[in-house]
């Protein structure tokens, strides 16, 4: 059989590795994959990188969309992923998470009856000014095969009128749901170890082990706001002097650009001066590992790396009003505090005085990825 699987952002090509590898380890003779990149993420360390790091096949399409407008973006992803499956074929299409790829995948897919299979679906912000809340809502109402990482998400499905019995074949009218663990927890098992052994970056950026916070700040209502920019830089800056610890940035392209413009001239002069805040570039996938097992803490409005940070067992304050992971702030060990400096401050004493906090078996065993590409053999071919 024939995939087309779309990936646009630095969070979906990492999450297309994994099933790009149960295919290759697994089912090679069963399936084949096409990749589309749209080129949403179009900066070199945030797309390139990955595709050579994790040993993801390169892409047979690059629609090199670049930035935009969600409209705009959106429109000429449609356009152009629709005349791919057209051309294509392919028994269904596989779309990740919730960006503009997402959405652009879903609506051109649904259009021309191809199958949809929706990895990460069923998780619910219950916020819709977030775009992405609007573009995983509407992929999952057009999906056909719908694979929830955790049980809440697949409530969050059953809670929307998705059955949990229906009988095959299934359809878009007739979609199936599952609970069925994280690919993104498949490929933090299986490049752990490599992360400690093909990087550098605690060597080249001085830093100790369980000695140093990680932080990333790259989502558009922190960095284009300058009171929640600030709140935030202001936030990290007083707890890295106040405890004498190093918080380590890998910096957004995103948030660089604004950095400047957007905080206060003290406050950038501040951080500029204080040798234990330190600003780097961009992190591989496997940098970005070595820093989450080795951290004590993380800080961040990243979907993503709240969860990396539960499966290598660190505390996390999110730096958002609200999370799709629940279940995280549900077992203590998160803290949602906004871009607010108090709740910021008051989550970091409370998070690094509790010795005691739990990490549960949440985001299955490691094999998803194998389990996702089973399923859609079993009824998609």
């Amino acid at each position: 059989m024939k995939i087309v699987t779309i990936i646009g952002a630095r969070p979906q090509i990492i999450k297309a590795a994994a099933l790009s590898r149960a295919i290759l380890n697994n089912y090679k003779n069963k399936i084949t994959e096409v990749i589309v990149h749209t080129g949403q993420h179009y900066d070199e360390n945030m797309s390139q990188v990955f595709f050579t790091e994790l040993g993801i096949p390169q892409p047979n399409y690059n629609l090199n969309v670049g930035s935009g407008s969600h409209g705009k973006q959106t429109a000429i992803m449609i356009s152009r992923i629709e005349e791919i499956l057209i051309n294509e074929k392919p028994n269904a299409i596989v779309l990740y998470g919730d960006t503009n790829s997402t959405l652009a995948g879903a609506i051109a897919a649904s259009k021309i009856h191809v199958p949809i299979v929706h990895i990460e679906a069923g998780l619910r912000s219950f916020n819709k000014s977030m775009p992405e809340e609007v573009n995983r809502i509407l992929c999952d109402h057009v999906s056909t095969l719908l694979f929830s990482p955790t049980s809440t998400g697949y409530k969050n499905l059953c809670n929307e009128g998705f059955k949990e019995n229906n009988a095959a074949p299934y359809s878009f009218n007739n979609p199936k749901i599952y609970h069925s663990g994280d690919v993104m927890y498949d490929n933090s098992m299986h490049f752990s170890k490599e992360a400690e052994n093909k990087t550098s970056i605690l060597q080249k950026n001085e830093l100790q082990k369980n000695n140093f916070i990680l932080a990333t700040i790259h989502r558009n209502n922190n960095t284009d706001e300058p009171e929640r920019l600030n709140a935030l830089f202001t936030a990290l800056n007083k707890i890295s002097l106040n405890n004498k610890v190093d918080v380590v940035l890998p910096l957004h392209p995103r948030t660089a650009k604004l950095l400047k413009t957007n905080l206060s001239t003290g406050l950038f002069e501040e951080i500029k001066n204080n040798k234990q805040f330190k600003i780097i570039e961009p992190a591989s996938f496997l940098e970005m590992i070595a820093l989450e097992k080795n951290c004590f803490m993380v800080m961040t409005d990243s979907g993503g790396v709240q969860k990396e940070a539960f499966y290598f067992e660190k505390p996390c304050i999110i730096l958002r009003p609200e999370t799709e992971w629940v279940e995280l702030v549900e077992c203590g060990a998160a803290i949602v505090t906004d871009a607010n400096e108090k709740r910021i401050l008051d989550a970091f004493t409370t998070l690094t005085s509790n010795k005691n906090i739990q990490y549960p078996k949440l985001y299955g065993t490691g094999k998803a990825a194998e389990f996702i590409a089973g399923e859609i053999i079993k009824h998609l071919s």
